[in-house]
């Protein structure tokens, strides 16, 4: 991820409703799932600015993993030190089985072999530990967006679920989220596109754009309420994915 992206997440993400709803609805799958106690281990990989962890230490002790220098900063501002993991190599330095909840919330598509991360994740969960992951969804929305946070694919239901296979996960949730932003997503980075390079800032980008509060509150709310629901959905921007670890 470019580093003026770091500086751009940590202003907008406290009010922006994408990140906002994001945050909630995942909370809300976990204690769907299985509440957290106050001895369960959560890791957060990938964890950026820190602040879902930070909301999750009412209701569980955290840890957070990232590999980037800004974010690391980021985070040993916001934690204490033996909760911050640098990872230096591909292998979590944390012994098998040893955590309860794991989240990758937008994180999986930055890595390029996704698929050993995955594996990363099974090895670090206990027997019917839980896993929690989001991704950027469809590949007809790959934009300079996707370029300037460095990621190396775009996901569909399909290609998400081939990571996490039925001899060591159980599948609880799988579905298209934020349906209705997908036609003005698509539009608006196709849009884009058809434009000349220019030198934009990533602070001007629509992605980082809060809307009128009246309208933040109604796309959140619509965002978080469909990401709740059973129903499948044939599209979205983004994947999210709730599994369980085989014992």
């Amino acid at each position: 991820m470019e580093v003026n992206e770091y500086a751009n997440m940590e202003r907008t993400e406290k009010t922006h409703w994408y990140n906002v709803a994001k945050r909630e609805f995942v909370r809300r799958w976990i204690f769907k799932i299985r509440p957290p106690k106050k001895d369960d281990v959560l890791l957060d990989c990938g964890a950026g600015t820190g602040l879902f962890a930070a909301e999750m230490e009412a209701h569980c002790r955290v840890l957070v993993l990232d590999d980037h220098e800004p974010a690391l900063e980021l985070l040993h501002k916001r934690f204490r030190p033996e909760q911050v993991i640098a990872l230096t190599s591909p292998e979590v330095p944390l012994p098998d089985a040893s955590i309860d909840y794991l989240t990758a919330l937008d994180v999986v598509e930055h890595i390029e072999d996704d698929l050993s991360a995955v594996r990363s994740f099974h090895r670090l969960l206990k027997p019917d530990g839980i896993a929690v992951i989001t991704v950027p969804a469809s590949m007809l929305l790959w934009s300079d967006w996707d370029v300037s946070l460095h990621h190396f694919r775009r996901y569909n239901r399909r290609s998400l679920l081939a990571l996490f296979p039925d001899s060591n996960w159980e599948i609880l949730h799988i579905n298209y989220t934020n349906t209705l932003a997908f036609i003005p997503a698509l539009l608006v980075r196709k849009l884009r596109l058809d434009r000349k390079p220019t030198k934009v800032e990533g602070g001007d980008r629509a992605e980082y754009r809060i809307p009128p509060r009246w309208l933040n509150a109604l796309l959140k709310w619509i965002f978080v309420t469909t990401s709740m629901w059973r129903i499948p959905n044939l599209f979205g921007v983004s994947l999210l994915l709730v599994a369980r670890k085989k014992s």
